[in-house]
């Protein structure tokens, strides 16, 4: 059932993945994530309007993006000085041990792994991803923002899931360990390309159209396409000699393709078992593009198997009442698209924490004095 939203009371590949999507820890501690009840976790979202600067009546967007965003030492700055982001990830990662055995974080931060290097291994980057979404949401909410929508694209949807109350945040890391575990077990490897052109040289370009599917279309010159490895590198060979930029995501496996059909089934009977609820704060899905009410346990196979329509679930938001949009992924990845998608002078209200060149410290200050700030002042 869809919801009817109403306004709420070391260089150039680096630049070209912000443009596409645009420690270690080895002592065990009990999982302490939202132990709340659900009526107070409820009750202390909906505190948000309260509590921002009398001027700021526009409603707080959260976005979390997916696959091909992550890198190593992804909020590395956060986890050495943000207190409530750390505990978070600590107690995720704590999660992530009892669960399949390994640190997610002694992976994320090892310190022979180079931002440059490819973060690819789904194991690890499938929770990683989710993990750093969820524990930079966790850091906001201690500090007063709290969301009024919150927008998940691909795998960010379990982030957005569990923010909203839909998924328990342990259910969620839960579902995103399983799925990397089905996909690694039962698929083939594959390939995703993000392609910075107009997307209808998909259609035009039988070698696109017959050797890759189309993923996102994520604005007017910007599309990812998966694939089998060899036909991507084809097609890559191919835009290389027309001189059209692209840029091969750190993604091992064809997600939104028919690579990933054959984890289909296992998949859902696993996410059969799950505890699914309505969410609390209004849900806008990429896999649909609108506001989602009623989820139901296939919806989370849908997120990894249909096209991303980051866009329309951006458009339909903003149709709604103009927000503040703070992009809570790895990379900056959804507010590069959203400044393309928005119209024109929309940038000062879309922000991003996290990126490769971290500054994330500064950025989280900034976003909570323009919140938080004293009326007369604006954003």
């Amino acid at each position: 059932m869809k919801l009817k939203l109403h306004p709420p009371c070391s260089g150039t590949q680096v630049k070209i993945l912000i443009l596409h999507n645009s420690a270690s820890h080895t002592t065990s501690r009990p999982l302490h994530l939202h132990t709340t009840s659900r009526k107070t976790h409820k009750s202390i979202f909906r505190k948000n309007k309260e509590q921002k600067g009398e001027q700021m009546n526009q409603p707080i967007v959260f976005m979390f993006s997916g696959q091909g965003s992550q890198y190593y030492q992804m909020g590395k700055e956060l986890f050495a000085h943000n207190a409530a982001f750390r505990q978070k990830m600590l107690d995720l990662d704590d999660f992530a041990v009892s669960r399949f055995g390994y640190s997610v974080l002694k992976e994320m931060y090892h310190t022979g792994n180079r931002l440059s290097d490819p973060f690819d291994r789904l194991l690890f980057s499938h929770p990683a991803i989710f993990m750093a979404e969820y524990a930079l949401a966790y850091a906001l909410e201690q500090r007063g923002i709290r969301p009024d929508y919150v927008i998940g694209a691909s795998l960010g949807e379990y982030a957005a899931a569990a923010v909203s109350g839909v998924l328990s945040a342990e259910d969620a890391l839960d579902c995103v360990l399983e799925q990397a575990r089905i996909v690694t077990e039962t698929c083939r490897n594959g390939s995703m390309l993000a392609i910075l052109g107009d997307p209808a040289l998909y259609q035009d370009d039988p070698l696109l159209g017959e050797h890759s599917e189309l993923a996102s279309v994520n604005y007017h010159s910007h599309f990812v396409i998966s694939g089998e490895r060899e036909h991507i590198k084809k097609i890559m060979d191919d835009l290389r000699e027309k001189q059209i930029p692209h840029q091969l995501l750190p993604v091992s496996y064809g997600f939104h393709s028919a690579l990933v059909d054959q984890a289909e089934q296992p998949y859902k009977r696993f996410l059969a078992q799950k505890s699914i609820r309505t969410p609390f704060i209004p849900y806008i899905s990429s896999a649909t593009g609108e506001a989602e009410t009623d989820i139901q346990a296939d919806f989370f196979w849908d997120i990894v198997r249909k096209p991303i329509r980051f866009r329309e679930a951006l458009q339909f938001a903003d149709s709604r009442q103009k927000g503040l949009y703070i992009d809570a992924g790895p990379s900056g990845t959804l507010a590069a698209f959203a400044k393309q998608i928005l119209p024109a002078g929309s940038a000062e209200r879309i922000r991003a924490i996290m990126t490769p060149f971290h500054k994330e410290q500064t950025h989280l200050q900034q976003i909570e004095d323009s919140i938080l700030s004293p009326p007369g002042r604006r954003l």
